[in-house]
């Protein structure tokens, strides 16, 4: 499988469609929201998970756990929250979880990768 430039992250891609393909599918599509939402950002495999950066500037991530994903923003603090799906309370980072498919488009995930990319 080839779906990146990146080979670690060909190898973390296979790795997790060799556990579930659900899970893959899950990481796939959201993946696809954060290369369509900006075409310039560099991906790679980085704190266990898939991360993005835009200008040498971590701005998120995917994360796989047993019973849901995590897309993670580095600087989600500052986001505008209108769908109020946004977790965590650290200085800077938030996430959402997503258990489903379904939950990508339903907590508007798209939404938030674009504030990630244009901050």
């Amino acid at each position: 499988m080839n779906l990146s430039k990146n080979d670690k992250v060909n190898d973390f891609l296979a790795d997790i469609q060799l556990i579930s393909a659900a899970h893959f599918d899950m990481v796939v599509d959201i993946r696809t929201l954060f290369l369509k939402t900006n075409t310039v950002l560099v991906e790679d495999v980085k704190y266990g998970g898939l991360v993005f950066y835009l200008c040498d500037r971590l701005i998120g991530g995917i994360y796989a756990y047993k019973n849901h994903h995590s897309v993670e923003f580095s600087h989600g603090f500052g986001f505008t929250d209108v769908h109020g799906v946004l977790e965590g309370n650290g200085k800077k980072r938030r996430h959402i979880k997503i258990a489903t498919r379904d939950d990508i488009a339903a907590k508007n995930v798209l939404y938030y990768i674009t504030q990630a990319v244009s901050n």
